[in-house]
């Protein structure tokens, strides 16, 4: 587990591609365990360590994730994710080039649970919300390309869903339309880069993931 920052309020961590944030009905062990664990040895904490979950990534999705160390954040921070004032940018490796080369996507989403999927309209529909991201092209591989992506809303699997409607499914995403699994299981999103203002400090925070050990994300950066 690679620690990107922490304070005595806040830990931001790298999540691997495969981790899952929070406790599921898989009941394999989760991201907020481990980091847990690594508070209580760090500061040698008697008894139950604290730790709130802000936000999470998909499974196969690498990158930074917030957690609050005390409630005070974790009341913070939730109301900064519900108001979007954490500012996130993801990047993905896509296989086709987006006609333009940067836009505005704005999309009604609705989610399927039964299928755990989204699906993109270019109009609302019943049980329909709005989803909106900003995108550009950061850099153009030999076959690949990596899109720079802002958020605007947070909704169910929304970077997935519309890159996929505009009809740039992420490599490796198999539920979203690409015609190949990534070898490890996961899919080439990352959640890149993080700003906020801290919760208690008020101090401006600015966080960037490292790379995925996938060699294809230097390459595309290195050749663009």
């Amino acid at each position: 587990m690679e620690v990107v920052y922490e304070d005595n309020h806040v830990i931001v961590v790298n999540k691997e591609s495969g981790e899952i944030v929070q406790g599921d009905k898989t009941g394999d062990a989760p991201l907020s365990d481990y980091v847990k664990a690594y508070i209580k040895e760090k500061y040698a904490k008697p008894g139950n360590v604290f730790l709130g979950v802000t936000h999470r990534l998909d499974r196969p999705v690498s990158g930074l994730v917030v957690f609050a160390r005390t409630s005070k954040a974790l009341s913070r921070l939730n109301e900064m994710f519900r108001k979007g004032d954490i500012h996130k940018t993801y990047w993905a490796i896509v296989k086709n080039r987006p006609a333009e080369p940067e836009g505005r996507l704005v999309h009604w989403i609705v989610r399927n649970e039964k299928m755990n999927k989204s699906f993109a309209y270019d109009h609302e529909v019943k049980d329909s919300k709005k989803a909106v991201l900003d995108y550009r092209v950061l850099a153009d591989g030999d076959n690949y390309h990596i899109l720079e992506v802002r958020l605007l809303t947070g909704r169910h699997h929304q970077i997935r869903c519309q890159l996929a409607a505009m009809g740039c499914p992420i490599r490796g995403d198999l539920k979203y339309g690409f015609p190949r699994s990534n070898p490890d299981g996961s899919i080439s999103l990352l959640s890149r880069h993080l700003e906020f203002v801290h919760p208690v400090s008020k101090q401006e925070v600015a966080l960037d993931a490292p790379l995925p050990s996938d060699v294809l994300w230097k390459k595309i950066l290195n050749k663009g």
